[in-house]
């Protein structure tokens, strides 16, 4: 067992996982610190993080709010900046350890990119890197061999049901597990007019509210098949999604023989953060534990295509691969936005989405450039066809 303390770099810190992060690097002062926090808008939380964590460096993304933030944290020996180059600079750094991946939608990826050129061990909470450039995040990966463990806890599960297993062709078939969200019972008729409150409302894991929405129109599901592809190199085929409302059963992992894997826990974001930061090692915590003697049932579902028609779009995407599944994200990343600000229908926003799909110019094999262009055109041409249905 090793006692030397682990710095860590929080990007995203003032949001859900990142603050259940620093819940959990307070609970294990002795392994862990904060090396660094980073946000996007949210400046007053990052200033009490900062004042209360005292991390060597504190980014805010958006550079209009670098002086308020310099000027807060002024007595204190806190080196500040502001922009998104910083916090791709700050992840290369030499003293940081672990970098938690935090980031919401698209902003994630830059920042992973450079952590994998550094070597860093990454604790990647945002599935949208995968999702957007999996098949570059791979190519880097074979080339510079990072650390990457899975925060989110489906693909947390998966990783630790593969743990100990041997060659990857053992593995028959990944089952990622649903909770159905909020809406999981309700018809088609009655989606038509769900409000923002009840969707933002899920039954069983707190979350910033883009995820949760997310979640609501399994969007997040089909992301999470796209993560699952790249993460453990299986064919989309290969993964299937079942829904399971109760959220005990994380993940399964079936191997060739018929066996199958299950990884289990009270839902509870602080688990898989922390077996980020500690793999391969295993420490005691206090979480909640599952109490089999109050647990009654354990269900299981087919999800509904025809009702959550974003997880067949991302069956879609992923199938067609090139740069669809990057139009994928970035329109998504609109609506979600359009929908919470009442500019679109909870339906609405998966036939923006389709609509979009037909119109991207399909690239085969991406660079990197082409991925900043796809992400660029696809928002804008996505905001020009919600005005029209606004």
């Amino acid at each position: 067992m090793s006692n030397t303390t682990k710095q860590i770099a929080v990007l995203g810190s003032t949001g859900s996982i990142g603050k259940q992060a620093l819940q959990v690097i307070t609970d294990y002062p002795d392994r862990f610190s904060v090396y660094a926090l980073t946000a996007n808008n949210n400046i007053d939380l990052l200033i009490k993080q900062a004042r209360k964590f005292q991390p060597e460096i504190a980014i805010i993304a958006n550079e209009n709010h670098f002086l308020q933030l310099k000027e807060a944290l002024s007595d204190l020996p806190i080196k500040v900046f502001a922009g998104e180059e910083s916090i791709g600079q700050l992840v290369e750094m030499q003293a940081v350890d672990i970098v938690l991946i935090a980031l919401v939608g698209y902003a994630g990826l830059k920042p992973t990119m450079n952590a994998i050129k550094a070597g860093k061990r990454i604790a990647l909470a945002n599935k949208e890197t995968l999702v957007v450039a999996g098949e570059l995040i791979e190519e880097m990966v074979a080339c510079y061999h990072p650390s990457i463990i899975p925060v989110d806890s489906e693909h947390s599960a998966i990783f630790q049901c593969l743990n100990g297993e041997g060659e990857k062709t053992e593995v028959e078939k990944i089952i990622l597990t649903a909770s159905g969200g909020p809406f999981r019972t309700k018809t088609s008729k009655e989606l038509e007019s769900v409000t923002i409150a009840e969707a933002l409302k899920h039954p069983n894991w707190e979350m910033g509210a883009k995820i949760t929405i997310d979640s609501a129109s399994m969007m997040n599901k089909g992301f999470e098949v796209m993560e699952a592809k790249w993460l453990f190199g299986v064919a989309p085929e290969q993964i299937e999604v079942v829904v399971h409302p109760q959220s005990i059963i994380h993940s399964m992992v079936q191997f060739i023989d018929g066996s199958i894997k299950a990884q289990l826990g009270v839902p509870d974001m602080r688990l898989p953060i922390l077996y980020a930061f500690t793999y391969p090692e295993r420490i005691l915590t206090t979480f909640p534990r599952i109490d089999f003697n109050l647990l009654n049932s354990l269900t299981f579902e087919k999800p509904d295509l025809e009702r959550f028609h974003n997880l067949a779009l991302a069956y879609y995407a992923l199938d067609k691969g090139g740069n669809m599944p990057c139009a994928l994200n970035a329109a998504n990343e609109i609506v979600v936005d359009a929908f919470l600000n009442s500019k679109l229908r909870f339906l609405q926003m998966s036939e923006v989405i389709e609509t979009i799909l037909s119109k991207t110019f399909y690239i085969g094999h991406p660079s990197y450039e082409d991925y900043v262009q796809t992400d660029i055109i696809t928002r804008q041409i996505t905001r020009e066809l919600i005005a029209q249905v606004h």
